[in-house]
């Protein structure tokens, strides 16, 4: 019986010759990760176990970006349990105020992560790293600190889902449309506990940055991970950001999937989805007149490179619907400094936004930007469960930043073709 992709990464690191879905395992771990909010739980978890050290400082990375700069005394006090854990440790890779970002897209874009890896992290969008071809999935803290001491993590291998990714997509249609459409299509369980694999020609015209976005909201469909093939596109963002080696898996032809679905890239729409669920979607099409509060633009899903761009390309020479608060979040630092370089940080300023320094922020709920009773939100971000973004009577509709941006110029949820 043949292996899929996530199936083939897992032997590798177990030691076996071959792994099987609902298989029991223990794995080798290639990266830990933890933020600012799960670590000092791992952390206490680990001085309850009375470990006297890491199991490499080189493999572990701690991301402050959730709470950052610290918005109370009791951020502050997160900080400085994981701060103070990283020096006593040694940990190379932990990023603080000045050059954090948010974990998911900060990663990445050092070199930390690549495919083959098998990667764990106290935070569920973890998933995020399949754009690459690796294993990467979201744990509890208390794995967070057996990981962070042994070095091993147990899984149960998970079976799979093919999805057939063909057509050529439309101009304003990005990895978010992609993702959200599945989710709509599938449900938030429709993938419990399954690898989401994404495979088909049409994969050539999704950049890396669409691939980052999907991966990353497979956990949204209740998905263990996605992954994607390491193509050519993959591999040269390897050799831009990364020295480590990497190792290719392809999936064997004969490779078990419990289902299997088509998307053709060249029918879908951009896509909302509506307050509660992101499973409860609808083209822009069927949205209707939705006046909005407010517009976020970032999130480990949203705040790359390619997201400003197009976000910046509709604001360009336009102004914000007046009374409509926007906040622009890029991901990290680099991203920040690009997008200034370009120009893109002006024209979000000209247009009537503001511009964050990289944090998680309001994405679930943090600060900048929280709701009030009643208030609507269009967000580039992951997740729209009730109270996600403040009051629990606010409502969050999630997008791409193609329509974030034009509904920041109408004042309601709008295509970007409304604007051009």
């Amino acid at each position: 019986m043949g292996m899929t992709m996530t199936q083939k990464i897992l032997a590798a690191h177990a030691g076996l010759e071959s792994v099987t879905a609902g298989q029991l395992i223990e794995a080798d771990l290639d990266l830990v990760l933890g933020n600012d909010i799960t670590s000092p739980v791992a952390i206490h978890e680990m001085e309850k176990m009375k470990v006297d050290g890491v199991f490499h400082k080189d493999k572990i990375a701690l991301v402050l970006d959730h709470f950052v700069p610290n918005k109370d005394i009791k951020s502050a006090q997160h900080c400085k349990c994981v701060r103070e854990f990283a020096c006593r440790h040694d940990i190379t890779n932990y990023f603080d105020v000045g050059e954090m970002g948010i974990e998911h897209a900060l990663l990445p874009e050092k070199g930390l992560t690549v495919a083959g890896d098998v990667i764990i992290g106290a935070d569920s969008h973890t998933c995020t790293y399949g754009a690459l071809g690796a294993f990467s999935t979201g744990v509890g803290s208390t794995d967070m600190a057996a990981g962070m001491a042994t070095g091993k993590a147990w899984f149960k291998v998970p079976g799979a889902i093919k999805f057939n990714i063909t057509g050529k997509p439309a101009k304003w249609i990005s990895g978010k449309d992609v993702i959200l459409h599945i989710i709509g299509m599938i449900g938030v369980d429709g993938a419990l506990y399954k690898s989401m694999e994404f495979v088909g020609d049409g994969i050539q015209y999704l950049s890396m940055d669409d691939r980052f976005t999907i991966a990353n909201m497979a956990i949204e469909a209740g998905g263990k991970n996605g992954i994607f093939p390491v193509d050519d596109a993959a591999i040269a963002y390897m050799k831009e950001h990364s020295k480590r080696p990497f190792t290719a898996y392809e999936a064997d032809e004969d490779a078990v999937y419990d289902e299997e679905y088509t998307i053709d890239l060249s029918t879908l729409r951009p896509t909302v989805a509506f307050p509660h669920l992101p499973e409860n979607t609808k083209t822009i099409d069927e949205v209707g007149d939705i006046k909005i509060d407010q517009v976020v633009i970032g999130s480990c899903t949203n705040g790359r490179l390619e997201d400003l761009k197009i976000a910046a390309s509709i604001l360009a020479g336009k102004k914000v619907k007046k009374g409509l608060r926007v906040i622009v979040i890029p991901a990290t630092q680099k991203i920040y400094l690009d997008a200034m370089e370009a120009g893109y940080i002006r024209t979000f300023i000209e247009a009537g936004a503001v511009v964050s320094t990289p944090t998680c922020g309001p994405c679930l709920g943090g600060y900048m930007g929280i709701l009030a009773e009643n208030e609507r939100c269009v967000s580039t971000t992951n997740r729209n469960f009730v109270g996600r973004m403040g009051h629990v009577d606010s409502e969050i509709y999630l997008a791409s930043p193609a329509v974030a941006a034009a509904s920041a110029i109408t004042g309601k949820i709008s295509s970007p073709e409304e604007v051009e």
